[in-house]
């Protein structure tokens, strides 16, 4: 089968790969049909890494996927040939403390497809345990499932940090989770949305998805200030992980506001100054993946409030290192791009 395959810095190849086995106990084997470019997908693309994770080459990226289950393992009674379905990308174990907490994203035998511990879905086949695959409505399209797994992330970080009726929100960054929160803030009753990013098409892409005032990134206090007669917003959300950008979040916080670190940072220590946020008793919550939202994030796609346009491109397997680069590049003015897999 096809497969496109990390094999060292900036460099993805096509490559064959046996077929999978046929699926055991409990499992399925997934047909993929499309899957979403993340932007975790990108670090490892880009920096070889994420954190103090390193990439091992081959390394198969892509973790916000859709597809047809092929075939159905013994045991396995809610899924059949031919059901069309979405991935939770993460094998968690169900027996630890924190997944029997139901913090199933802080597993600590978690294993997340896409990374250096399982190859991920830019491939044509994987068996999965069934336990990871979500039925889709027929009349969702595989690409529209694959936006499934970051709207389900953007709505744990509303369990953890909601945004309430009335209340002012910036977001710091305006690639496809920045716009998502943007949407999503204004579906939950924000009374005012600030985005800002530095790339032109992304913020006229966010005055689309929600946002009130977009403005270049070293723009955004100003304009925050003088919206907000200098009281600062209530609630920030970083989806940038830069350095200005995080410092921004800081400045532009209300006092006893909230900050919620959602992107990953490209540099591995990242000198943050901390005092203005103890000044203002900023509350400062980080976020890691989604925790089992899948079904409300099909059932929030299927509603329709999230407007359309947050994908523009969606070219074919075997083009994907040139869809990276356009990523990489800002190209094009690409916003969510999703791999066809035909």
């Amino acid at each position: 089968m096809k497969s496109i395959q990390l094999v060292a810095h900036r460099v993805l190849e096509p490559r064959e790969l046996p077929m999978p086995p046929d699926p055991g106990p409990g499992e399925l084997l997934i047909r993929l049909r499309a899957v979403g470019i993340c932007g975790s997908d990108m670090h490892w693309y880009l920096e070889g890494g994420i954190g103090a994770s390193k990439a091992v080459y081959p390394q198969i990226l892509g973790h916000e996927p859709a597809g047809e289950v092929a075939a159905v393992g013994a045991g396995v009674h809610n899924f059949r040939a031919g059901n069309r379905v979405a991935l939770e990308p993460s094998i968690t174990c169900g027996r630890c403390e924190f997944c029997r907490a139901g913090k199933h994203n802080n597993c600590v035998s978690s294993v997340f497809m896409g990374s250096p511990q399982m190859f991920g879905l830019f491939r044509e086949y994987a068996v999965i345990p069934a336990d990871n695959a979500v039925l889709i409505p027929d009349s969702m399209s595989f690409t529209d499932a694959t936006i499934i797994e970051p709207v389900a992330v953007i709505l744990h970080v509303l369990e953890l940090a909601p945004v309430r009726l009335g209340e002012t929100v910036a977001v710091m960054g305006a690639g496809p989770i920045g716009l998502l929160v943007a949407s999503m803030a204004r579906i939950s009753g924000a009374s005012k949305i600030f985005v800002a990013d530095r790339v032109a098409h992304r913020l006229r892409m966010a005055e689309s998805m929600g946002a009130d005032v977009a403005v270049e990134t070293p723009r955004l206090q100003q304009a925050v200030m003088d919206h907000t007669r200098g009281r600062g917003v209530d609630i920030v959300f970083d989806a940038a992980a830069k350095l200005e950008t995080i410092h921004t979040a800081f400045a532009v916080a209300r006092l006893s506001g909230r900050v919620v670190l959602i992107g990953i940072p490209s540099e591995p220590d990242l000198p943050l100054d901390l005092n203005i946020a103890m000044a203002k008793e900023l509350n400062l919550q980080t976020i890691k993946r989604s925790n089992h939202n899948a079904h409300g994030a099909i059932d929030l796609l299927q509603s329709g409030r999230i407007p359309a346009g947050l994908v523009t491109h969606e070219p074919g397997l075997d083009v994907t290192p040139q869809a990276f680069e356009t990523l990489a590049a800002y190209a094009d003015g690409v916003g969510k791009m999703v791999i066809r897999i035909d």
